[in-house]
């Protein structure tokens, strides 16, 4: 289901050039616009999400006068370049023109819980209350016209190509700090040991991230930071030394051959089963056992 910005506006002497070019991602809708301005233009804008405005081109006299006022705002901005501002959502904004004559900018609006179901515990919900005007860094204006690009082409690329574009826009617009950098706790003993127990008891089927960050009540990216935090390691290889673990328990007894062995703990096959083994332990299962029984 493709996610509708809710926006509301009142605008006056604007006139589309080439119709607008709408492009639906994960959770973002872009809208890239050419449009025709009479000699004072304006309008007033406000939305119930979050949004980037990118001015991308503008043609106009020389004397050319671009007001916007926002509580934000103190003076006018100067519009003679590319940039991009970040509009947080419900703040009203409203915009005057004077000696322009044609306008080409593009428009991301972002649905706000399909960004926190998407970064998850990095996400800090308090960059999207802070607004952000005129930003022309190099990197930001390459981005935009990527965007701008994809949403024009009559070819478009994988769906993918767009939405990596427009999240790395939005993250570098905001200066979201790598997840590495961020404070990251420990399982609480009640957690590790729920854990912990429900992947010694299923360590020979896979085991989904998801059922163990279930268990802990913690999102998917929480739990793993925190269980290797707790353990030292990451959940998969956690899992894989219990499973070795039970193959060793098997092992000393005499009465299983080593293929009983490598179907009862999960192996599709033989050689599967000797190769993970040795990786985990430096030696074979057959080796391991003549060693370590008497």
């Amino acid at each position: 289901m493709n996610y509708h910005p809710s926006m509301t506006n009142k605008i006056d002497g604007f006139s589309v050039i080439n119709c607008a070019h709408r492009r639906y991602w994960d959770g973002m809708v872009a809208d890239l616009w050419d449009v025709a301005c009479s000699p004072d233009a304006g309008g007033s804008y406000v939305g119930s999400d979050p949004r980037l405005f990118i001015l991308l081109g503008a043609q106009g006299s020389a004397g050319r006068r671009f007001e916007v006022s926002a509580e934000e705002i103190h003076g006018l901005p100067d519009f003679s370049r590319p940039a991009v501002s970040f509009i947080p959502a419900g703040m009203p904004m409203q915009t005057r023109m004077q000696g322009f004559h044609s306008l080409r900018h593009l428009d991301l609006h972002f649905d706000h819980e399909s960004l926190a179901r998407r970064l998850g515990d990095d996400f800090d919900e308090t960059l999207l209350e802070r607004p952000r005007f005129l930003l022309s860094e190099q990197r930001l204006i390459a981005l935009a016209e990527l965007i701008a690009a994809e949403c024009g082409t009559d070819e478009p690329l994988h769906d993918l190509y767009g939405d990596g574009l427009t999240l790395a826009l939005l993250l570098a617009v905001l200066q979201m700090p790598p997840a590495a950098s961020q404070t990251r706790g420990r399982l609480a003993q009640w957690q590790l040991r729920r854990v912990t127990d429900y992947m010694t008891e299923n360590c020979i089927r896979n085991i989904r991230i998801e059922e163990l960050a279930d268990l802990t009540g913690l999102s998917q990216s929480y739990f793993s930071h925190a269980f290797k935090a707790s353990t030292g390691l990451p959940p998969h290889q956690w899992q894989m030394k219990a499973r070795i673990d039970r193959v060793k328990t098997l092992l000393r007894n005499r009465s299983l051959s080593l293929t009983e062995i490598a179907a009862e703990t999960g192996f599709s096959d033989p050689a599967h089963f000797t190769r993970t083994f040795r990786r985990q332990t430096g030696a074979s299962p057959s080796a391991w056992r003549r060693v370590n029984i008497t």
